[in-house]
């Protein structure tokens, strides 16, 4: 079968790659333009929501960790402390940490607080163990014969107090986590299995930070599908049980910059789990990851379902996450690449699992945008857009929509009509009370999605289940929540985005605006996205052959030596020549040496002007780092970043400031690792005050030194305020400082 994308393919991923970080508002249009569900269908779905609410508060018979959430949630300071805890008891080394640590978030809350409030009763008797537990703790109660009594029980009590939280956390593990292994998750899971619901089951762990544990991950994948295979006996493959896998627990490398490698070691190996999946008869998914994974993992997607050994196979999965901008270019895309290959696929929807992760990414790397929806309601027009169009895709597509939120489940629903093929799918330990009442009424299909690991794997997926389901926003939370009206927890999401689609992308500040109106984030390149990749590689092109030249701003009295500055990484490649100062060019620099005889406003204007060449500058930037200093891409981009913002963040400090007199002249001698971050930012420090600077740089890398120095002239700073002397030795001559 041919290797090479169709026209439609191509054009889908090119949608794909533009979509990665559009405003908010320009991406919900599109969607609901072309799928979102009319007025009729909407009326009927809250209508059906509204009633699933009412039924289930009337019946009271929600999940412990339902329960549990809705009094401990993360708008609550003991619903933090305890995720703290839960999150951090299974990473600690010793007992003297727990110790300190289950002091540290258990002694402040007010659990009292609690007390009573809850209609279970383990809720109720574990609000009791914790107050218990806050008040022997407390490390300073009141004086007298209690004190006294209180000391004794603590320093008696720590080891059985400290076995007895542990035991907690366990036991909230447990909620998510159906078995240790295969086998005890499969036996756990018969009772729900005899109501009608079907599995998907999930090795617990995170990305593989060694080829070991890719190997490791892999066998537990293979000995799981073995083990299922037996038990995978209907002619009817969504009746069987399935297995999602993760790309990233299968390679150590799984990364944009690794995408050779990746291709070549990671694709036999998903291929190899999915042939025995077919040959099983079930379903395999394909896990979603973060963001700057996606683009990869469509690409090993095609590469596996490409091969003919998987034709006629109906059981390959993909997850898409609906919160993601790209989410319905995505499902297009699927929906092309099945047609182009005559086969049929599964499509898991999901909202999302590392909302957090993607948002403070974005901001930390300074680029023009978020990659997921940064308000839930955008999240859940999208999941129903992304639903819409699945269902019109069943002849090739068979959707499992996972979800826990009534409106969603309703909406599912009232799009399937009487004849759509589909299933729900909910997390074990959530959910279940929704789900079970929508199979007794609407006799449709469902499947729990069952994590299987031990104690130790928990952490990372407890952390993001409490995340996901903790805030006070989340269906979950609200559902037990009385004093929220039925309409308000199952209300249409088309109606609240509608006031909402001129605030951009929301309260959520944009990574650009990181600093607000301190200063503006230095500009970033998401080196894991093809798009800006391909910009990077035109930007640094012309510069891949050019050699550079660095001399004294003052020149030396008789000239100095002139050296060649080699490649690191490539001996035969000459970068440029430095002309190194002698003794007495220093002498002059120092006697030539003015302060910076200009406002505070002045120089803050134009450390900000440095800044911004330094941005216009970046190809030639980037490829000079490379050449002359030996940095990866990444830590090109990471270097520039870094000497942008001191000079932004030194413009602004300026102004706070502007009572300080220049000292006089600093001497600023930067190291060869950090050739330009480090080297703008001592410069940017002193001149923010007004003070003159003779700049050293490393002997190694002097050239892009020399080219910061060149553009700072060029934003206004003085040539005599300013002086590059590159050489070999430290600065010798007169004081420095006067």
């Amino acid at each position: 079968m041919s290797s090479v994308n169709p026209p439609l393919l191509n054009e889908a991923r090119a949608t794909i790659r533009a979509q990665t970080r559009l405003a908010e508002p320009d991406i919900l249009r599109d969607l609901m333009t072309a799928s979102q569900p009319d007025v009729n269908q909407r009326a009927n779905a809250t209508a059906k929501a509204i009633g699933f609410v009412e039924t289930l508060r009337s019946e009271k018979d929600l999940g412990l960790m339902e329960v549990f959430l809705a009094e401990y949630g993360l708008s609550t300071d003991e619903g933090v402390a305890l995720m703290c805890l839960a999150e951090a008891l299974l990473r600690v080394p010793d007992t003297e940490t727990i110790d300190a640590l289950i002091e540290d978030k258990i002694v402040p809350s007010r659990w009292q607080d609690h007390m009573g409030d809850s209609d279970s009763a383990l809720v109720n008797a574990s609000t009791l163990a914790l107050m218990l537990v806050g008040k022997v703790l407390d490390p300073a109660p009141p004086p007298g014969v209690l004190a006294v009594v209180r000391g004794a029980t603590r320093r008696l009590g720590e080891p059985v107090i400290r076995a007895a939280i542990g035991r907690s956390m366990k036991l909230m593990g447990k909620q998510f986590v159906l078995g240790r292994t295969i086998e005890e998750a499969v036996k756990q899971g018969a009772p729900d299995q005899k109501l009608g619901f079907s599995f998907s089951y999930d090795m617990l762990g995170e990305a593989a930070m060694t080829a070991g544990d890719a190997a490791a991950y892999f066998q537990a994948y293979w000995q799981a599908i073995a083990y299922l295979a037996k038990r995978s006996n209907n002619a009817d493959i969504r009746d069987n049980p399935g297995i999602s896998i993760k790309l990233s627990a299968l390679h150590p490398r799984y990364e944009e910059g690794q995408r050779a490698r990746v291709m070549a070691e990671l694709v036999p190996l998903v291929s190899k789990l999915a042939v025995a999946a077919k040959t099983a008869g079930m379903g395999l998914n394909i896990d979603a990851e973060e963001a700057d994974r996606l683009d990869l993992s469509l690409d090993v997607i095609e590469a596996v379902l490409r091969s003919d050994e998987l034709a006629g196979w109906d059981g390959f999965g993909v997850v898409v996450q609906a919160y993601g901008k790209r989410a319905g270019g995505v499902i297009t895309w699927l929906y092309a690449l099945a047609t182009e290959l005559d086969r049929k696929i599964m499509v898991r929807l999901v909202k999302g699992a590392y909302w957090d992760t993607e948002i403070k990414r974005a901001q930390v790397d300074g680029v023009k945008g978020f990659p997921v929806f940064a308000r839930k309601v955008a999240t859940d027009v999208s999941y129903i857009c992304c639903a819409n169009r699945l269902f019109a895709m069943t002849d090739r597509v068979y959707p499992q929509f996972a979800t826990h939120n009534a409106h969603t489940v309703a909406t599912i629903l009232e799009l399937a009509g009487d004849d759509k093929p589909f299933e729900f799918q909910r997390l074990h330990g959530m959910g279940e009370a929704l789900l079970n009442t929508v199979m007794q009424r609407e006799n449709c299909r469902c499947r729990i999605y069952a994590p299987v690991g031990a104690h130790k794997d928990l952490l990372a997926y407890l952390v993001r289940r409490l995340l996901e389901n903790g805030a006070n926003s989340s269906f979950v939370n609200q559902i037990i929540d009385e004093t929220i009206p039925a309409n308000v927890v199952a209300a249409d999401p088309f109606d609240a985005l509608t006031d909402t689609l001129s605030a951009g992308d929301g309260a959520i500040v944009l990574p650009p605006a990181l600093y607000g109106t301190t200063r503006q984030n230095a500009k970033g390149w998401d080196l894991r996205n093809p798009n800006d990749i391909a910009a990077f590689e035109r930007a640094r092109a012309p510069f891949l052959s050019q050699q550079w030249r660095a001399e004294p701003s003052r020149s030396s009295v008789g000239g100095g030596l002139e050296v060649e500055i080699i490649n690191p990484a490539d001996p035969g490649d000459c970068v440029g020549v430095v002309v190194q100062i002698d003794a007495v060019g220093v002498e002059a620099a120092v006697a030539g040496a003015r302060p910076w005889a200009a406002s505070v406003d002045e120089r803050a204007h134009t450390l900000c002007k440095a800044a911004n060449l330094l941005e216009e500058n970046s190809g030639e930037i980037f490829a000079l780092l490379t050449r002359e200093a030996g940095k990866t891409p990444v830590d090109g981009v990471a270097e520039l970043r870094e000497a942008v913002d001191f000079l932004r963040y030194y413009a602004a400090e300026a102004g706070h400031h502007s009572e300080r007199n220049p000292c006089g002249i600093f001497a600023c001698i930067s190291p060869w690792n950090f050739p330009l971050a480090i080297f703008t930012g001592q410069v940017a420090a002193a001149l923010a005050t007004g003070n003159a600077v003779l700049a050293k740089p490393a002997e190694t890398t002097p050239l892009i030194a020399a080219l910061a120095v060149r553009l700072m002239h060029a934003a206004g700073v003085p040539e005599d305020a300013l002086q590059l002397l590159p050489g070999t030795g430290p600065i010798v001559g007169g004081a420095l400082t006067s």
